[in-house]
């Protein structure tokens, strides 16, 4: 099945709010307790939180038969080369087809001045753990991560990037 990824619109939203609802129960399932879930979605997830999003970050959708099935957003790139993923999510019934490394390699390349690629996942998180593993990021840190009342075991790590494909962006040291 062919998947497609283009930037995200605001017509996206609902869309969005939708993958990250069922791929959040999926995945922190038996991690975080489901009230706790349930109020961070609505906070992160608000279409008042996703418009600003869209105006201050970058977002990417991956469709299938014009569904969206999986989003990734990044923050722009600072002026020492580095960039936080702040999230990356498919519906869990696609996840495992490739989708994951279009949506990342999409938002990579779309970052020509970028150098490192932060984020931060669950420890508890076995698939996406395994998928950034899988891209090549390394361990940075570990360390406690309060959601809602519910403390989290978060690890941060890092892919670095090199993007040589001829052009060079100047970096003030």
């Amino acid at each position: 099945m062919s998947h497609h990824v283009r930037p995200m619109t605001s017509e996206d939203i609902p869309s969005v709010q939708e993958v990250a609802a069922r791929s959040w129960k999926d995945t922190y399932e038996g991690i975080i307790p489901e009230a706790s879930q349930e109020r961070f979605l609505q906070a992160a997830y608000s279409t008042e939180r996703m418009e600003l999003r869209l105006e201050r970050s970058r977002l990417y959708v991956a469709e299938e038969e014009s569904r969206v099935v999986g989003f990734i957003n990044t923050t722009y790139v600072n002026n020492e080369g580095k960039a936080m993923l702040g999230a990356i999510y498919l519906l869990p019934e696609v996840q495992g087809n490739g989708i994951g490394t279009k949506l990342l390699d999409a938002a990579i390349s779309a970052l020509p001045e970028l150098q490192e690629l932060y984020v931060e996942v669950e420890k508890d998180n076995r698939s996406g753990k395994a998928f950034y593993d899988a891209k090549g990021f390394t361990f940075v840190r570990e360390y406690d991560d309060p959601i809602d009342g519910h403390v989290l075991k978060t690890v941060e790590m890092v892919l670095e990037v090199n993007q040589d494909s001829g052009a060079s962006a100047s970096v003030d040291h």
